[in-house]
């Protein structure tokens, strides 16, 4: 492809370095990894269609947050935000109805580790899994579009407040006040969700008990894995329940389907380990996709439980098969 301009362009491939951290920013902003991902490409197409323009006088990768920023924003203009069960209303009970099935582009989506983290540092690596997790990225849909965008640059990408009102167009001061404004929000509608700790020795022992129990559907082992005020959602049900009780009487009442599930580890989504559940298949031996789970380990014990059902989509994305063999 032959390029008139005198001007020293970076290659297709130098564009592509920034592959990882674009998926980062970009599914911070839309809470999904497939929309992400369509973004990442439209901005290197777009990056790549106007190479011949970069003239170096921006930093490549300002230039491409630029780009990444508007076409999330374009993305997201009059669009619901996603959300979490928890995000939409009150804990339901095990014996009431389990609401509505929402339209998949209503919810978050979880993303594999590997796919938005840094090859970087441990330190690094934490503090970036803390930006990943399901309940900052479902705090962050709650904020206007370029409030989200001008506090993931600022708080997360460590932007200075006049780099970022160069990428929005705008003054410094209004970023500052966007800023502002967006932490209140957050601080005004978030969960009490404490950092949750990288996974020591004994908590892989405890998700590997976990495991045991949960195919053997062993509640009083459970029993001393998940905390008493433990969580659970099943996105794309809106219900979501409150506290080990009321898990256990889904499990063992709606939920019962669930007895003689397998359940293999998928690695880590969102900053949090994930396992792949299999339910036993209404049509023949084997085991079918059943949910990924994703959960929350919180001083020792199980404290979130995140059930994502869209298998036929999420599965694929880890790397995982929709059927188990007998």
């Amino acid at each position: 492809m032959g390029r008139t301009s005198t001007t020293v362009a970076p290659e297709f491939g130098e564009l592509e370095q920034h592959r990882r951290a674009l998926t980062a920013y970009c599914y911070r902003m839309l809470g999904s990894p497939f929309e992400a991902e369509d973004a990442v490409q439209e901005t290197l197409l777009r990056a790549w269609r106007g190479l011949d323009r970069f003239e170096g006088r921006a930093a490549l990768r300002s230039w491409l947050y630029t780009i990444a920023t508007n076409v999330c924003l374009d993305m997201l203009n009059g669009r619901k935000r996603r959300a979490l069960p928890l995000d939409l209303g009150p804990a339901g009970s095990a014996d009431g109805p389990i609401g509505d099935v929402r339209d998949a582009v209503e919810w978050i989506e979880p993303v594999p580790d590997g796919r938005v983290l840094p090859d970087a540092d441990p330190a690094a690596v934490v503090e970036a899994r803390e930006t990943i997790r399901l309940a900052f990225v479902a705090a962050l849909q709650q904020l206007p579009p370029r409030q989200r965008a001008t506090l993931i640059l600022c708080e997360v990408l460590r932007w200075r407040a006049s780099e970022v009102a160069e990428l929005l167009g705008t003054s410094t001061a209004s970023v500052n006040s966007a800023l502002q404004r967006a932490r209140a929000t957050l601080d005004a509608n978030g969960r009490d969700d404490a950092p949750a700790a990288p996974l020591d020795p004994p908590d892989r022992a405890l998700l590997a008990r976990y495991v045991e129990a949960f195919e053997a559907y062993d509640m009083d082992a459970l029993t001393a894995l998940i905390k008493e005020d433990a969580e659970q959602s099943m996105p794309p049900f809106e219900l979501w329940l409150r506290g080990r009780e009321q898990i256990f009487r889904w499990w063992l009442g709606p939920g019962a389907g669930c007895r003689g599930s397998r359940v293999v580890p998928a690695g880590d989504a969102n900053g949090a380990p994930a396992f792949a559940q299999y339910r036993r298949s209404e049509h023949g031996p084997g085991h079918d996709a059943w949910a990924l789970q994703v959960l929350d380990v919180v001083d020792g014990r199980i404290a979130g439980m995140t059930f994502f059902l869209d298998v036929e989509a999420i599965f694929p994305l880890f790397g995982l098969p929709l059927r188990l063999d007998a």
